[in-house]
């Protein structure tokens, strides 16, 4: 009797500790686990499988599309989570009427996008806006994105990518911010800030995804899709830290990626998926594949079928299966044979539909389909103005002899001349969502609306960039034959004061799937640049590309070079706007370039080899080409202004700090000029002699900061362990005592320097 009431005792208090427990779950957790608990292992199954969209989703699906047909019912049947592809706030809302009322639970979907650099209203593609150095142009561009796409019904975009890219012939360098991890992090962060807002759950944010997790951009030969080799240690401090910035910024969703790392397809890696992102790092969001990545695994040689592809998958952490149908089509199967616990499938469903909760679908289905809101709130002027912003703060000035450059709104001739001058459609760029075709204000568009009625424009194309399709998917042709129009291109620089010579890449030359192994200005451009030189010197050259390209020629002979990038749907204005003095330029390069492309990949936070350049007389004797110098055309963080910044020697508050100690590090910088202007300040590090061999110089801070006309500012930062420690090749951030460099100036090689100790 006794040994019974001790039983009871015990039953007791284990009921109440369970009482407790399940009182300690958050009212989201209580919704999911409830939820849960009602699905079958099928249902699970099913929240873990996307598709595209097979039909438009505002009609019927057709009979004679077997395709359709089968997206349909397994829609009713609740085997689909997620969707991609469907735009429009009605197709949306009758795609998830279709699952709502139709499966047995009635789970909503989630709706996807390539929401990149804008919905409909074109920001600046990536790569550009990190030319601003401002996060907050960032933040305002993805904003309004996510406001407009998530009218149009879409509730989750697969950006930002925050891939680290140092190789210009990678076509998605385009996409991300870059080639530095601290300044990618920074805009990362705040790409997620934008697209997320405050409240995941408000009808007018959406949910971001950061992708590639992780070493996409480390591709072999800059090829896209292409294996990647690099050691734990380029993983550790270069690869990894833009991604933890977006998990530090409540990332909702991550994406791996095509490559393998070191042999193993990162669709499959426990090691970063598991290990690093839900475990040390405490990411509570959900992975989704890249498209048929999954699928993939089998192609890269690491699984035999798709059935061991998807085992590897799930196994590895990918949470969601886009478009590769290896999880609807064996995850069962492989739990009942037992390869595969039943409590990873539950897991990852877990996770999905916290961010259903999250996004406020389980409240409201219908919340991001409003007819009204996505015919008045897309595309507007406030948009508009906002792209024009973004896109003049991050075009970047390369060259300004004599002080060509800010034209005069009264200059009497212009001639506006090249194959992308009066493009309307190359500023959009490649991403470019649900943008309209030939939409953007061209180059030749902005330069009227800028000058008086007085000044004469004289247009000519001189010659076309491409010829036959031009897409998304179709290998670009470039025009390497027809010279008709360099007649007309010549007689108008001959007959004017200045020429703005617009040249550089169609935007589809960049892009996913758009690597090159020639980074020079395709077609005729060049050829055209040499017959308008031979009538007319004063040549500013409007260069629009959507990755770095190598123009050693134009370097040295055009009088100015202005880096627009690819610059949105306000392109033409935003370039008007810098052209003619109404904005001084104030963008700095997020990324090398190079002289040619035999120094791809360059970047500017290289290790120093044994035998660095300077250490020897015999030239052959140490790390260089014979037939080129090391150093790049443009180094990172370069951009000119039209006024003049001094900078006065480096400050510190201290010469010997401790390991949990900080050092202040000040200079004065002023503006000798004549007009005001913006000046991004730039702070680099160097570890001298570490256990690991550390760069020549590292990015640790940056401010971007207004000096007027005649005006000096004090600018400071304060270096911590934060900044001064690195990552061994094990994953261990460690802070090493040593001397350290620091040095201070207005881009990465024109610098201030000064030197302290770490105890």
């Amino acid at each position: 009797m006794r040994n019974l009431n001790w039983l009871m005792l015990l039953l007791a208090l284990l009921l109440v500790s369970c009482s407790q427990k399940q009182q300690q779950l958050s009212e989201e957790d209580q919704f999911v686990e409830d939820l849960l608990a009602k699905m079958t292992l099928a249902e699970k199954v099913g929240q873990l499988n996307q598709y595209t969209s097979r039909w438009e989703m505002t009609g019927p699906a057709p009979k004679d599309n077997a395709g359709a047909q089968d997206l349909l019912e397994q829609l009713k049947a609740g085997s689909v989570g997620s969707m991609l592809n469907v735009n429009g706030a009605e197709a949306t809302r009758k795609a998830q009427q279709t699952v709502v009322e139709n499966s047995r639970l009635g789970i909503p979907l989630i709706f996807g996008y390539d929401v990149i650099h804008g919905y409909k209203t074109m920001f600046p593609i990536p790569l550009a806006e990190a030319a601003s150095w401002n996060p907050e142009l960032a933040r305002l561009s993805s904003e309004v994105a996510a406001k407009e796409a998530a009218v149009s019904g879409i509730n989750w975009t697969f950006a930002p990518m925050v891939d680290v890219g140092r190789d210009a012939r990678w076509g998605r360098v385009m996409e991300g911010a870059g080639e530095d991890p601290y300044l990618g992090s920074a805009f990362a962060k705040a790409r997620v800030e934008g697209f997320q807002g405050d409240d995941l759950g408000n009808e007018f944010t959406i949910a971001a995804c950061a992708k590639h997790f992780a070493g996409y951009a480390f591709s072999e030969s800059g090829r896209d899709y292409n294996s990647v080799e690099i050691g734990n240690e380029t993983l550790h401090n270069i690869v990894l830290p833009p991604f933890k910035a977006t998990v530090e910024g409540n990332v909702a969703t991550f994406m791996n990626g095509f490559n393998t790392i070191n042999g193993l397809p990162v669709t499959a890696s426990g090691y970063l998926q598991r290990d690093l992102l839900k475990g040390e790092w405490n990411f509570d969001g959900f992975v989704v594949s890249d498209w048929n990545s999954i699928g993939e695994i089998e192609t890269h040689g690491a699984a035999a079928d798709l059935k061991e592809s998807a085992e590897r998958a799930i196994k590895g952490g990918s949470d969601m299966d886009m478009e590769a149908r290896a999880y609807i089509n064996h995850l069962e199967e492989l739990v009942i044979e037992g390869k595969v616990d039943e409590e990873l499938i539950t897991e990852a469903a877990r996770r999905i539909l916290r961010i259903k909760y999250r996004l406020g679908l389980f409240e409201d289905p219908y919340r991001y389909c409003n007819v009204e809101n996505e015919k008045s709130m897309m595309y507007t002027d406030e948009h508009k103005a906002a792209a024009r912003k973004v896109a003049r703060e991050s075009m970047v000035l390369l060259k300004n002899d004599n002080q060509i450059l800010p034209l005069s709104s009264e200059t009497k001739r212009i001639a506006v001349v090249g194959p992308l001058a009066n493009d309307k459609d190359s500023p959009l760029g490649n991403w470019r969502a649900k943008a309209v075709s030939h939409s953007a204000v061209s180059l030749l568009e902005g330069v009227k609306a800028a000058v008086g009625s007085s000044t004469k424009i004289k247009y000519a194309e001189g010659c076309q960039l491409s010829i036959g399709p031009r897409n998304f998917t179709d290998r670009m042709i470039f025009n390497e034959s027809d010279r008709s129009g360099f007649r007309a291109a010549v007689k108008a620089a001959r007959q004017s004061d200045v020429v703005l010579l617009a040249i550089g890449e169609d935007c589809y030359q960049s892009g996913e799937g758009r690597s090159m192994t020639d980074i020079t200005l395709k077609g005729l451009q060049q050829e055209l640049f040499d017959e308008i030189y031979k009538v007319n010197k004063n040549i500013v050259v409007v260069l629009m590309t959507g990755r770095p390209v190598a123009i050693p020629e134009i370097a040295e002979k055009a009088t100015a070079i202005l880096e627009t990038w690819h610059s949105g749907t306000e392109g033409g204005h935003a370039i008007a706007d810098v052209l003619f003095g109404k904005y001084n330029p104030s963008g700095k390069l997020p990324v090398t370039f190079p002289r040619n492309v035999g120094q791809c990949p360059i970047f500017y936070n290289y290790k120093n080899t044994g035998r660095p350049t300077g250490q020897t007389d015999a030239w052959v004797l140490y790390s260089c080409y014979n037939d080129a110098p090391n150093s790049p055309q443009y180094p990172f963080g370069y951009g000119l202004s039209y006024t003049q910044f001094d900078y006065s020697d480096i400050t510190l508050d201290k010469n010997t700090i401790t390991k949990d100690g900080k050092i202040n590090v000040s200079v004065s910088v002023s503006n000798s000029g004549s007009v005001d202007g913006e000046e991004v300040v730039q702070l680099y590090i160097q570890d001298i002699a570490a256990t690991y061999a550390r760069p020549v110089k590292e990015l640790k801070g940056f401010e971007k900061v207004m000096i007027k006309a005649g005006e000096t500012k004090t600018i400071s930062f304060e270096l911590t362990e934060k900044e001064l420690g690195y990552y061994f090749p094990c994953g261990k951030y460690v802070v090493e005592p040593g001397q350290f460099k620091v040095f201070v100036g207005g881009n990465s090689v024109d610098v201030k320097q000064a030197q302290f100790v770490m105890q």
